[in-house]
């Protein structure tokens, strides 16, 4: 935790050192300021990311005890190496700053969600049934859209893994990945990372609601009835006490005042210099950086746990390891992916890949790279292209809310309907594709499930399950749509 301190304080001077460090790059080096900023990357720079992704994939496989001693210094020594050729070889501090300002703002929110939730002990004292636990999956995405998919996730998989406890199976955790972590957030901005960035950017409140409420309905109920099924098939037992269970059938909850804290998060994620005038910012770029929301997630994550029931905290087996290991391998990802999405970025917005814009490549380009990288900056980046492409900006708000409007840029409700399902859907695939993902495996691997690698979660669970979800909801509402 305290290593988690030392790197937010470090970011953060980062940030306040950008204005000074970016003057003295550009006067030493001769360029102007635009061009010192955005010097482009090569290709051959997404190798420490890619490297990366390896890893994670094949660390907890075939090298256990290096990857879990060793894997925040791998982390961050691929980090370093990218943003040490970003500042000192390209004289380029315009992606480190913005790619540091969207991982603290990342793990700040994460962080307070976690630490808050993890006051909350719910305890469901009945028998596990299929029917229990599709409503307890349908309630959680229906939270989600409330208190964030990783809110909901911190609040539930506990009482989700209790409620099963005699009959434990790497699937049920897997399912509650796609529906509570990802699929259930796409109907508000608070549902989903990528979806408050567009809320940010200027996508009306209401917007996710009116566009997302179909796709969401069919893909959380197509994975109620298939889960649903494989639920029926679980006939394991696993309670080895001396005395035959009785179930209250009742539900208790310790820690009730811990979701005073839980509010206060969800508050303070609309204390942003773009949406409330006046609050102090970072100028930086043309843009106004949020410190002041970070600020405050931070100290609720401090002092929910401070002042949290003790009782819950014990009966949770609460412990810092989850957010510590998604705090480490997600700065390795937002910082060595810059150059991944800088390239993409890039040839979508060229004449070539403007072309190319539509909304069925939109879908399946987003959705590809949200299951592999943090579906957030995905969305951004997919949105500024497609803006791009017809002659608009992502930077001005009256541009993205006539985009989102319909009715100035051709096809344009569709294109941001694409980008908006898929970031938030395809976050499922992996599980380095959304935040709450590594958190919830982390939590089950320390109750003691035995879950999928990178890749049995891949081939065992994603494509036979979710990937045919992916395609229906393609065809439904895009597929046959005119370009």
């Amino acid at each position: 935790m305290n290593r988690l301190v030392f790197l937010v304080f470090l970011f953060f001077s980062l940030l306040a050192f950008a204005p000074v460090y970016a003057s003295k790059v550009s006067d030493g080096a001769a360029l102007t300021e635009e061009v010192a900023q955005h010097a482009q990357a090569p290709v051959w720079t997404v190798i420490p990311f890619v490297l990366l992704l390896v890893m994670i994939a094949t660390g907890p496989l075939f090298y256990e005890h290096f990857w879990h001693k060793n894997y925040p210094k791998v982390a961050i020594g691929l980090a370093l190496l990218v943003v040490g050729y970003y500042l000192f070889s390209l004289h380029n501090l315009h992606g480190p700053i913005h790619a540091v300002a969207e991982y603290v703002q990342f793990i700040a929110l994460l962080a307070a969600l976690f630490i808050a939730s993890g006051g909350i002990m719910i305890d469901v004292d009945k028998k596990a049934t299929p029917f229990a636990n599709v409503l307890l999956l349908l309630f959680g995405a229906v939270i989600a859209n409330l208190i964030g998919t990783t809110g909901a996730s911190m609040l539930l998989i506990r009482p989700f893994i209790r409620l099963n406890k005699t009959r434990l199976q790497p699937y049920l955790i897997v399912f509650f990945i796609f529906i509570v972590s990802n699929i259930g957030g796409a109907l508000t901005p608070i549902g989903d990372p990528p979806l408050f960035l567009g809320f940010l950017k200027g996508v009306p409140f209401a917007w996710t609601i009116v566009h997302n409420s179909w796709a969401w309905s069919i893909a959380t109920l197509l994975l109620l009835i298939i889960f649903y099924v494989l639920d029926k098939r679980n006939t394991s037992e696993a309670y080895y006490g001396d005395e035959p269970l009785v179930y209250t059938n009742k539900v208790s909850i310790k820690g009730v005042r811990s979701f005073g804290w839980l509010a206060l998060t969800i508050a303070a994620v609309f204390v942003d210099p773009n949406i409330i005038p006046g609050v102090p910012a970072i100028a930086y770029d043309g843009q106004k950086i949020s410190f002041i929301r970070e600020v405050i997630l931070l100290s609720i994550a401090f002092f929910s746990y401070r002042f949290a029931n003790k009782e819950a905290i014990k009966a949770n087996d609460f412990s810092f390891e989850p957010i510590r290991e998604v705090a480490f391998i997600f700065i390795g990802i937002f910082m060595t992916m810059m150059p991944a999405l800088e390239l993409v970025g890039n040839y979508a917005k060229s004449e070539e890949g403007a072309e190319m814009i539509t909304h069925n490549t939109l879908y399946w380009g987003t959705g590809s790279l949200s299951a592999v990288l943090d579906n957030a900056p995905t969305y951004v980046n997919f949105l500024a292209a497609s803006m791009a492409a017809e002659g608009a900006s992502v930077s001005r708000i009256t541009e993205v809310r006539a985009f989102a409007g319909g009715g100035v840029y051709h096809d344009s409700i569709l294109d941001l309907q694409a980008i908006s399902i898929a970031a938030v859907f395809f976050g499922a695939m992996t599980y380095i594709g959304n935040g709450p993902n590594f958190m919830v495996k982390s939590i089950a691997e320390q109750i003691g499930i035995k879950m999928p690698s990178f890749f049995g979660y891949l081939i065992r669970y994603s494509i036979p399950f979710l990937l045919p979800i992916l395609f229906i909801i393609w065809m439904i509402f895009f597929a046959f749509k005119p370009i």
